[in-house]
């Protein structure tokens, strides 16, 4: 890898395509190449994140997702290639699982505010799930395993109650969308 990146302008790119990681060549708006740039995107929303005061847990727990997506993008740019393996999706749900373990139940949806750190988390949330998308779309056309579909699906949710811890222990209230059943109850 040490000359790998030495040279960034390559102009190779000029003509509206670009390399894969299995030597092929393809069009810049392909749905591959779509995929990879929305994880690419999603795991510089979480580097953006990671630059704001968070629980220790928290950091590592981000920085192990970092990794966990450039794998995925590194998959995406190998077709046929699997790197990012099942026990990637049990870390996210036993993550899931430890985050919400001190969260009150939600009595509505909440809108995705509160916190710097929490918005900046529902960004995430909310490119992880268009990510998701593009992975889907190109399994539609590309055979693939399904691990980098669920683990960006896991990945959203986990980014979800991310916010909402990131809220309670900062302080912030979570805000309800006010629907008209929370505004009945409010109003009995």
């Amino acid at each position: 890898m040490g000359n790998r990146l030495s040279k960034i302008t390559t102009r190779t790119g000029d003509d509206g395509t670009t390399g894969l990681g299995n030597n092929t060549r393809v069009a810049k708006n392909s749905l591959r190449i779509q995929a990879i740039g929305d994880v690419d995107e999603l795991n510089s929303h979480i580097g953006l994140l990671l630059t704001e005061p968070l629980p220790e847990n928290t950091q590592l727990l981000l920085q192990q997702i970092q990794h966990q997506l450039f794998n995925l993008g590194g998959e995406l740019s190998m077709p046929g290639y699997q790197l990012i393996q099942e026990e990637a999706l049990l870390d996210l749900e036993t993550a899931v699982q430890a985050l919400n373990a001190d969260l009150p139940s939600l009595r509505e949806f909440i809108l995705p505010a509160g916190t710097r750190a929490a918005s900046q988390a529902h960004v995430c949330r909310t490119v992880a799930r268009r990510a998701e998308r593009s992975v889907v779309a190109v399994e539609q056309l590309e055979s693939m395993h399904g691990v980098p579909r669920k683990y960006l699906n896991r990945l959203s949710d986990l980014l979800f109650v991310l916010a909402r811890y990131l809220n309670l222990h900062h302080g912030a209230g979570e805000v309800y969308w006010k629907s008209k059943r929370l505004e009945n109850e409010e109003n009995s």
